[in-house]
């Protein structure tokens, strides 16, 4: 039975193992492929940020040549098993470029991604569309957000200042808020403000500010910018046109350049909250040395000067209007959304104190951009921007074109220092007759005020028939209204207010209206051909229209003075009380102005190595003569990218690209007053009958610029140096003119007639542009970039009889003298002076002045500009230069203001003039010389940036970042005035000026320290 029951439990047992054993098999079975996997495998965990540090979530992560790979968490984290032979990781998002990372030995990566913008082979945006920046044949420079300068602006222009060749931008005045001049290869605005053509996303603006100007008896206000609406912190991209190829698809607006503006999109994610928060201060940065009361009670002595002009005491009038400022900047965005539908909201606030006491700039801007697509195929989307912003400035009484008794900075330089400022009461001193005027009681008794709002909108639908064929519309309106309330209190000594007082009411409204076409293919027609070609129609108008209302105070019934009074209200409170006899109603609007245009652009790329771009456009506007209704603007440039050649691709690896350009173009400039062409006519003042303001001419047409452009790009070492070079010639002729001479006055009428001059003005030279990448490490980097332009300027072919004159010089002894000319074989604009031949050694009298000739230009010959950025694991510091040479500035505020002469009259004089070593004699008249013509060569340090990368500061805080950043640090330079970089505004009537220096707003030094940082 045992063997019985043995046998039996054997039976029974053997499949049983034999099942464990298959269980166990087959267990080996699928672990052995597993174990396999394993062993050829490995993780790799990492993050991807965007250049702030800010994790990017939903960023695609594949393993290079494959389709493993996973998408990043919400805070741009990843993990993913590679295998053991994987070398690199390709990272792509939307918005930014595609980039590959070596893994080869790594477990973790951190990857910081660059916008599209940074890459080399970019998306450049260009007029009416974007274009590979490998495909561009025109000289073209595109700046972003790590290319721009830092600190506290009021408008981007300030961006980019001494940071692209070709390029000058000059501070017109320390003011906040203050106008720019910008020249693009030269100077060759005869009229006009010579200003380029600024496009902000695809809507050229109008150039102009609605702030209204102010003409009171002591002079015109300076400008403001008319950039001023935009926020800095929402412009994603700066790209600038220069040369005609590139430009002649803005015709005839783009002759002095275009500046395309493109302010920043949503990116595809969660929401996102990017806030920046900054403070700082400013103070004067450099002052103009005058005498102290010590020095002063000497110089009267040694001058022979009225013993009774030391009135005991010790002041600083310059130091007592000045103070140092605060400032303060507060910015958020909030962004995000999925690749059918984008958006980012913005809101900013600037406050910016002025050095000069009761002077200020605040903003309140806001952006909305959405970007949103529609039907099953996405085919159909729609882009919308909404910008939004308020000014308001509080003004200073400081102008172009004060008379003796001067502005505000004058009074304060040639106030007399053992003077008092203040009375006994505490109110500051004023005496009543006098034409001496305490700049203290003058910034007192005097309140000046502007608000300006503005909207621009577009709306842009469009619809992709195909990948390679989109249509799309943008329908925009920019709109600017402003209003400006100025009032003089009666308390103050100028002869035409005192005792009566001055109120004045003045508003603008500034619109352009515009509806643009166009119809774009861009596809590979052959495997080595491809076209990228434009169509495109567009209708612009624009109008512009002001009222003022301006008065003195009340007199008695036997016309003394009664005044406004002190009611401790601002009199434009009660410009009503303001005496009939004296009060000015005025009114303007301008021609309404149309523009018709219709345009192309092809640009043949043919084996990624020859490229040829072909633009015409078609200007049909209102303001051109009868018989010149339509203008037309053609342009052809060439490339050829060497680099891509197999001659040299397979010698030279270490060569990026060596690209080869050559371009030809027509532009044009109707920068002229519109209606122009017109017989016109004006509403005088009060019931004055109406005159005849111009003669119409059929015949006139926009001024011509023709430019031809030969350049080369090259970037080597994995384009870790890069350089590109360009020689410009740009002619313009068919100038803007009024007032020709022997043209025959209407009957009865002016005889102001526009037309264009038979002549040429030439701008030709050289542009450099060098970027070296010197170390990029993980943990330390070095750069820099430098720029150089070379430009030589010169005017022909004009009448031999007619010669142009502006350059209004002001001040006391200078009334009607102009001291720059227009002529042929000379640069435009230059100095035409006579010659100081210094002063006699015994009697101190001037010695003969040789008459007057040219004696300088006022254009610079070279400018040039450095950055550099040093980095260290967290930690960056930027500094850039920028320098202009070859110029000359015509010191005015020395010639009138601090000439030894005033000394005698019991004002104060200039402290080089008392320790120049020859005593002068104080009656010397106040002549115009080149003993006034100075240098206006400088090298400034214009900003110092130090920053260091907080990255993620627990769950909350993305991206954080403090800086600290220093503008306008120091000035090398021997000009004698507060900054070489100036260019105060001394047209003669439409003929503008250059490079003349006449009491101006001092330029600040400004320390800000902010942080930013995402939620």
């Amino acid at each position: 039975m045992r063997n019985t029951c043995y046998s039996t439990h054997q039976a029974y047992e053997q499949p049983a193992v034999r099942s464990a054993l298959s269980g166990k098999l087959l267990l080996l079975t699928l672990f052995l492929p597993i174990a396999s996997f394993a062993q050829t495998t490995r993780d790799v965990s990492g993050k991807v940020t965007d250049a702030t540090g800010t994790g990017l979530p939903g960023v695609t992560v594949l393993v290079t040549g494959t389709q493993i790979g996973a998408s990043t968490g919400a805070d741009g984290s990843f993990r993913l098993q590679v295998p053991a032979t994987a070398t690199s990781l390709t990272v792509s998002f939307v918005g930014y470029a595609k980039q590959t990372v070596d893994i080869t030995g790594k477990s973790t990566v951190t990857i910081a991604l660059k916008d599209d913008a940074q890459a080399l082979g970019d998306v450049v945006v260009v007029g009416y569309g974007s274009v590979q920046k490998s495909d561009l044949t025109g000289a073209v420079s595109t700046l972003g957000p790590k290319d721009f300068n830092k600190g506290t602006f009021t408008s981007p222009d300030q961006l980019i200042q001494g940071r692209t060749s070709g390029v000058q931008i000059t501070q017109n005045s320390g003011q906040p808020g203050g106008a720019s001049t910008i020249r693009i290869r030269g100077n060759s605005a005869v009229t006009g403000t010579g200003q380029p053509l600024y496009v902000v996303d695809g809507v050229p603006l109008d150039g102009r500010s609605a702030r209204p100007g102010l003409n009171t008896s002591a002079g015109d206000s300076p400008d403001s910018n008319p950039l001023n609406f935009l926020n800095p912190a929402d412009i994603e991209s700066l790209t600038v046109l220069k040369d005609a190829s590139a430009t002649a698809i803005y015709g005839s607006r783009a002759a002095y350049g275009v500046v395309l503006i493109t302010t920043k999109r949503g990116k595809i994610g969660e929401a996102k909250l990017d806030i920046g928060v900054s403070g700082g201060f400013s103070h004067i940065m450099r002052r103009i040395d005058v005498l102290n009361a010590d020095q002063y009670r000497q110089a009267l002595t040694y001058y022979g000067a009225p013993a009774s002009n030391d009135k005991g005491l010790s002041n600083d009038a310059l130091g007592a209007i000045l103070q140092t400022a605060p400032l303060q900047n507060y910015t958020a965005a909030v962004s995000g959304g999925n690749e059918n539908a984008r958006y980012r909201l913005s809101v900013g606030y600037l406050d910016q104190k002025g050095i000069v006491k009761k002077t200020d700039f605040k903003k309140y801007s806001a952006n909305f951009v959405t970007n949103v697509k529609f039907l099953e195929s996405k085919k159909l989307g729609v882009d919308m921007n909404i910008t939004a912003s308020q000014t308001r400035e509080q003004l200073a009484p400081i102008t172009n074109n004060g008379d003796f008794r001067g502005s505000l900075i004058g009074q304060a330089l040639q106030w007399n220092p053992t003077d008092s400022l203040y009375s006994a009461n505490g109110l500051p001193v004023s005496r009543l007759g006098s034409t001496t005027i305490n700049p203290v009681a003058q910034q007192q008794y005097y309140d000046d005020n502007s608000r300006v709002t503005t909207a621009l909108a577009s709306i842009s639908p469009y619809y992709k028939f195909t990948d390679w064929l989109e249509y799309r519309a943008l329908v925009a309106i920019n709109y600017s209204t402003g209003m400006r309330r100025t009032s003089i209190d009666q308390r103050l000594n100028i002869s035409d207010y005192q005792q009566f007082g001055y109120a004045a009411i003045g508003t603008n409204e500034l619109q352009t209206q515009q509806m643009t076409h166009t119809l774009n293919f861009n596809k590979k027609v052959t495997p080595d051909l491809n076209v990228n070609a434009l169509l495109g129609y567009e209708y612009t108008k624009f109008g512009f229209s002001g009222t003022n209302l301006s008065g003195r105070g009340p007199a008695n019934s036997d016309g003394t003075p009664k005044g406004f009074g002190t009611y401790g209200l601002d009199y434009t409170n009660y410009l009503q009380y303001s005496n009939p006899s004296g009060r000015l109603i005025s009114s303007f609007v301008d021609p309404v102005t149309e523009l018709q245009s219709f345009f192309g652009r092809a640009i043949l790329n043919y084996k990624d190595r020859y490229l040829l771009t072909a633009t015409l456009r078609a200007d049909g506007s209102t303001k051109f003569g009868d018989n010149n209704k339509y203008g037309y603007f053609p342009s052809v440039s060439a490339a050829w990218d060497i680099s891509q050649e197999e001659f040299l691709k397979s010698k030279y690896e270490a060569l990026n690209q060596l690209k080869l350009r050559v371009g030809y173009g027509r532009t044009g400039n109707q920068e002229f007053p519109a209606g122009s062409a017109r017989d016109q006519f004006v509403f005088l003042p009060n019931n004055g009958g109406i005159s005849r303001t111009t003669n119409a001419n059929a015949d006139l047409k926009w001024q011509s610029d023709e430019q031809y452009n030969a350049g080369i790009d090259v970037a080597m070492f994995n384009n870790r140096v890069t350089l590109t070079a360009d020689y410009f010639y740009k002619r313009t002729t068919d100038l803007l003119y009024p007032n020709i001479p022997g043209f025959p006055a209407a009957p009865g009428g002016s005889s102001v007639v526009w037309q264009n001059l038979p002549g040429n003005i030439v701008n030709k030279g050289v542009e450099l542009l060098l970027g070296v990448t010197a170390v990029d490490g993980q943990r330390f980097g070095l750069n820099f970039n430098a720029n150089a332009t070379f430009v030589h300027n010169n005017v022909s072919g004009l009448p031999a009889t007619l010669i142009i004159q502006t350059g209004t010089l002001s001040g006391q002894g200078l009334s009607g003298v102009l001291a720059e000319t227009i002529q042929n074989g000379q640069p435009l604009n230059g100095f035409y002076l006579p010659t100081y031949n210094g002063l006699n050694s015994t009697t101190g009298i001037y010695n003969d002045f040789t008459p007057a000739s040219y004696v300088g230009n006022p254009n610079p010959t070279a400018i040039a500009g450095l950055s550099t950025t040093i980095r260290f694991a967290k930690l960056s510091l930027t500094a850039n230069f920028n320098g202009v040479f070859g110029n000359k500035i015509y010191n005015n505020t020395f010639n009138s203001v601090l000439n030894v002469s005033q000394i005698r009259g019991g004002r104060n004089i200039s402290l080089a003039e008392y320790q120049s070593g020859v005593k002068e004699s104080v009656a010397n008249a106040v002549t115009p010389s080149t003993r006034y013509l100075e240098s206006g060569n400088f090298v400034k340090l214009s900003n110092v940036t130090l920053s260091y990368a907080l990255g993620d500061i627990g769950k909350v805080f993305k991206g954080a970042s403090i800086y600290a950043i220093g503008q306008n640090l120091f000035v090398i330079t021997k000009y004698r005035g507060f900054d070489p970089e100036v260019n105060t505004n001394k047209s003669s009537g439409v003929v503008p000026s250059a490079g003349i220096d006449y009491t101006g707003y001092p330029t600040a030094r400004t320390f800000t320290f902010g942080l930013n940082f995402s939620l």
